[in-house]
């Protein structure tokens, strides 16, 4: 049953008619939810706001869910699937004696693992709203969350990288390069992915015998992945292509969902299908998920809710389905929905530490737009601070600019970088790949060999004109 929210500050009374207008007042300032109207009208507001959210029970989430349990399957997927037991330990707790809990040393990496199933995203979203930057860093640090196809992703102090070698024309001697080139700086572990410029069964086949390939003959401890729609990649399994993970852009509400042309029971098919493939060989996860806040308000899918809210909601379509990556690409829909540096950073920390709550495998596409008020320097700074905060996985893809998805990300240089500065190391059997191809020449400090390997140097000595 829903209620209004009311607080009483000096003279003045603010009344927050729901749920979810005082979850959408609560949150930090952005673009999208201004765009939707959901914002709070000003600082004093949203302080106000966060002040009453902080006082609302756990267990009212339970109750007064904020999208109709008859008119969508995420809601009926989080409340159906909720853990009584796990919730437990918290249940007494308000949201913001639940923040106080997740900082104290009572929230140890076991503890937090043992609750994880009885958190549902909203309760995840409100706390979210009342902690500052570094509390979010701090409880996702302890949030351990690991997870394994060809090697094993997540184990903490470990750093992953999504090599990305997209490409406009999807030309194979272009993305062979570039997959090259992100090797030789160690990159690739959590999943080589290509966006194809061309989105059909057809080209994704192409694509997935072309890392198949590459990944066989030189025998890496990675998986590949065509970024096609997961119909797609259901159409290919049935054709016999070599499937490793499969995609699919998802979002959190079902309308969301329905824009982008799949439902939970697509999602279900597809993983049965890859299963049935067994080419993992250190674990069976076969999933790979991407969300970005402002996608449901971009699908007038939002049901008025605030995007980050939406944004966690798909958390929950994502652990149904215990995959091995997901991955916030948290500027690239652009200013609309995230105007600046400082809102980038703000929900890309927000969406790893919700995320990791929940037990999602998180990463972070650490980008922006080319019409954004943002800059490297300000995902330099995302870029480190998700890496103290324990982030899986980022992308790597050549000089930080995706010359096919025109927008700026992190590169194969960046990654190097923050693996050195935080002692961050790929994932342990990649590692061990790396030394014994004598791409590294110090793994511990992360030291590249001045030669190309031997391997590498004979297949290109092999091409037309000697490589050259």
């Amino acid at each position: 049953m829903s209620k209004s929210y009311c607080y009483t500050l000096g003279s003045k009374t603010y009344q927050f008619r729901d749920l979810a207008e005082l979850m959408a007042k609560a949150t930090p300032a952005r673009s999208g939810d201004r765009l939707a109207g959901v914002i709070a009208l000003s600082a004093e507001e949203r302080a106000v706001a966060q002040m009453t959210l902080a006082d609302v029970p756990l267990t009212t989430f339970l109750n007064d869910v904020l999208i109709p349990y008859e008119s969508d399957e995420i809601t009926r997927l989080i409340i159906d699937e909720h853990d009584d037991k796990a919730f437990a330990p918290i249940a007494h707790l308000t949201v913001g004696d639940f923040r106080n809990w997740l900082l104290s040393d009572h929230a140890t990496p076991s503890v937090l693992a043992s609750i994880r199933m009885g958190v549902t995203p909203e309760m995840a979203a409100a706390v979210s709203k009342i902690m500052r930057n570094q509390d979010l860093i701090l409880v996702a640090k302890k949030c351990h969350v690991t997870t394994a196809f060809r090697n094993t992703i997540g184990l903490p102090g470990h750093l992953s990288t999504r090599l990305q070698p997209n490409h406009p024309t999807d030309d194979v001697n272009g993305i062979a390069a570039s997959i090259l080139d992100g090797l030789l700086y160690g990159s690739g572990d959590a999943v080589i992915g290509i966006n194809p410029a061309t989105d059909n069964v057809a080209q994704a086949i192409q694509l997935m015998n072309l890392m198949s390939d590459v990944i066989e003959k030189y025998e890496i401890p990675t998986q590949s992945c065509v970024l096609t729609h997961v119909t797609n990649t259901i159409e290919c399994i049935e054709a016999g292509a070599p499937v490793d993970l499969v995609f699919q852009s998802i979002g959190g509400t079902e309308a969301t969902n329905s824009s982008f042309g799949f439902n939970l029971n697509t999602l279900a098919e597809a993983q049965d299908a890859a299963l049935s493939l067994r080419r993992g060989n250190v674990g069976n996860n076969v999933m790979y998920f991407e969300t970005g806040q402002g996608s449901a308000l971009s699908a007038n899918a939002h049901h008025g809710l605030d995007q980050q809210t939406c944004e966690v909601r798909a958390y929950a379509v994502a652990r149904k389905f215990k995959p091995l990556l997901v991955n916030t690409v948290v500027g690239f829909i652009g200013p609309e929905y995230l105007f600046d540096g400082k809102e980038i950073t703000r929900a890309g920390l927000e969406d790893h530490f919700c995320g990791k709550l929940l037990g999602v495998p998180m990463g972070c596409d650490v980008c922006y737009t080319n019409h954004a008020e943002a800059d490297q320097n300000d995902m330099d700074n995302l870029l480190t601070l998700l890496g103290v905060a324990g982030c899986s996985f980022i992308m790597g893809i050549p000089g930080s600019d995706d010359i096919m998805l025109n927008y700026q990300t992190t590169s194969f240089h960046d990654a190097l970088y923050v693996r050195r500065v935080l002692g961050s190391r790929p994932a342990p059997e990649f590692e061990h790949w790396l030394t014994k191809m004598q791409i590294m020449k110090n793994a511990n400090q992360h030291i590249l060999n001045d030669s190309l390997p031997e391997p590498f140097a004979r297949s290109l000595k092999a091409l037309p004109g000697g490589g050259l």
